[in-house]
């Protein structure tokens, strides 16, 4: 009994493992979209103020300077936006420069964004047919038959027998 779900657990386990490479080419793809979006927000804000004789700054400020409640918050806005657009690129170039063991230590990040968390609403399983995808599912399948066996033995201690040894 022990070895039948010690391997239903590693089975169970290389199948969810084994749909990781999936997920995080699904984030870097959500990422990279929503990176390319705020490079083009980005870039036209630059290129207006360029052209009002304005660096992005003196533009931000003079929005924030504004008696106007609707040109202030606006420039709150876009400030905002250009931090987001920084930290999306930063996080972006992390994923890609990642191996496969980084990105799996760097999934508690992933889903802790809105991004992450979309992407997970949204996944699709796919069948591992990359060598990432078989290295994940063996690895889930031996960690999940060992966690599965130990339990089991664990919990099965107190009904063991003894063997009693005659002399």
């Amino acid at each position: 009994m022990r070895r039948s779900l010690s391997l239903l657990g590693g089975l169970c386990l290389g199948v969810a493992l084994s749909q990781f490479p999936e997920y995080a080419q699904q984030y870097t793809q959500r990422l990279g979209g929503a990176v390319d979006e705020l490079k083009v927000v980005t870039e036209e804000f630059d290129t207006a103020a360029l052209a009002g004789g304005l660096t992005r700054q003196q533009a931000l400020d003079r929005y924030v300077a504004s008696p106007d409640g609707f040109l202030k918050d606006r420039g709150v806005s876009m400030e905002r936006t250009f931090l987001r657009y920084a930290d999306l690129r930063t996080v972006l170039a992390q994923v890609e420069g990642a191996d496969a063991l980084e990105r799996l230590r760097l999934l508690p990040e992933y889903l802790d964004t809105e991004i992450g968390r979309r992407t997970l609403e949204n996944f699709k399983p796919a069948v591992p047919v990359t060598a990432e995808g078989f290295l994940y599912a063996g690895f889930g399948f031996l960690l999940g038959y060992t966690l599965v066996s130990a339990l089991v033995s664990l919990l099965t201690l107190p009904f063991r027998r003894r063997r009693v040894i005659y002399r």
